[in-house]
């Protein structure tokens, strides 16, 4: 009988050796500083094109000071579950301040974004429920459905007609109790935006719960409010996601919706009930952010303005940079090997952009995603494309 080890190492030896013969291994870079415009990774000083740090706040004087605040005040950790004395005041200042930027009744703060879909949508559905999930949802999403029990029926990317197909029959002639309709908001890897006006009219015709995962919407779009605030339907989305990590700029996740809503992931949502709360500085430095970002729409117009830049400069030197309608800005590439290798090129010429491959993305859509922030300088942004201009020429991609 062979031991256990000898069978886990017969196990990830071919694996981990596929992986690096078909270019799919990612090898994890350590940033040696603060995750700004520009980092340090081997001694080396790079633009950074690969952040979600849209405001450029998670090096922020501002959100620093308030973090050590109420370190200082409240020690490094909460101690325990919300549910039990984990709850300081300041996450209940963090829920009331995100309630009013996603202009809900109340909000529920969690330690990360995924923790906010793997408690809220198993919070409500179950096996006797289905939910419609749009094909390109986020891998948190996925998991979440999964994890609830409930059917999930699987409709292609934003295409309505096959919504209103999927929805009606799962509503007119499936066993169900409930059915939910899940999709991000903006959708990471290219840059587009959920048809929330069509999506809700199907949504109210025939009944279904809407939830919206706005990771990369919030902060983003809407003045900063969000996707669901940029259409205007912020009283008719009935659950609004979010991270805490990307354009905020620190860490946990977010549900917005009805105060009803809230208490019951209060006491249902598993990741609230049984891990630790969000640390104090943490939840601090989000109260700032989300204070700056209520005080002015300076950095969202800067991120814009920049993403706009960026995208205008590579379409111009015969890159295909996708369909995204966001700051997010992929440059089309297919194979994985050859992704691999112009991420690489960009690295040695000082162009931190990493590439994007399969499990991410289908296989033969490999990618570099650019990721454009309020604190890019003009002048970074035209380093930037002289760079893609030269790599992409000598690796005939342009």
């Amino acid at each position: 009988m062979k031991l256990g080890k000898k069978v886990l190492d017969d196990f990830l030896t071919p694996q981990l050796n596929e992986l690096h013969e078909k270019g799919l291994y990612n090898i994890i870079d350590t940033v040696e500083g603060p995750n700004g415009p520009k980092v340090q990774i081997n001694g080396k000083t790079v633009i950074n094109m690969s952040s979600n740090n849209y405001l450029g706040l998670a090096d922020n004087d501002r959100l620093k000071k308030k973090a050590m605040e109420a370190i200082n005040r409240y020690g490094v950790g909460a101690g325990a579950v919300r549910t039990i004395n984990g709850t300081l005041p300041i996450h209940n200042e963090l829920e009331k301040r995100i309630a009013a930027l996603k202009h809900t009744e109340a909000a529920i703060a969690f330690q990360s974004g995924f923790n906010c879909n793997m408690g809220a949508i198993s919070a409500v559905m179950t096996k006797k429920d289905a939910i419609i999930s749009d094909e390109l949802n986020h891998a948190s999403i996925i998991d979440g459905c999964r994890l609830s029990g409930a059917n999930i029926l699987r409709v292609k990317h934003q295409d309505m007609d096959d919504l209103r197909r999927v929805t009606k029959e799962a509503t007119e002639s499936g066993p169900y109790e409930k059915v939910m309709y899940i999709t991000d908001g903006v959708f990471s890897m290219d840059g587009d935006v959920a048809k929330l006006p069509e999506i809700v009219e199907i949504a109210e015709e025939y009944g279904l719960i809407t939830y919206v995962d706005d990771a990369h919407g919030s902060g983003v779009m809407g003045e900063g409010a969000g996707t669901v605030k940029h259409f205007g339907l912020s009283d008719r989305i009935d659950f609004q996601i979010g991270t805490l990590s990307k354009a905020i700029g620190v860490v946990g996740g977010y549900v917005a919706g009805t105060q009803k809503l809230i208490d019951w992931l209060k006491v249902r949502a598993r990741p609230f009930l049984f891990s630790t709360s969000m640390p104090p500085g943490d939840a601090a430095a989000c109260i700032e952010a989300i204070d700056i970002m209520m005080e002015s729409t300076e950095k969202v117009e800067k991120l814009w303005e920049n993403g706009n830049y960026l995208k205008e400069g590579l379409k111009n030197l015969g890159f295909d940079i996708g369909h995204s309608e966001t700051p997010i800005t992929p440059c089309m590439i297919g194979d994985e090997t050859l992704t691999q290798k112009f991420s690489r090129r960009l690295m040695e010429e000082g162009v931190y952009a990493k590439s994007i491959t399969f499990p991410t993305v289908p296989k033969g859509t490999g990618r570099i995603r650019n990721m454009p922030t309020a604190a890019h300088t003009k002048e970074m942004l035209d380093e930037v494309l002289a760079v893609y201009e030269k790599v992409g020429k000598e690796l005939n991609i342009i």
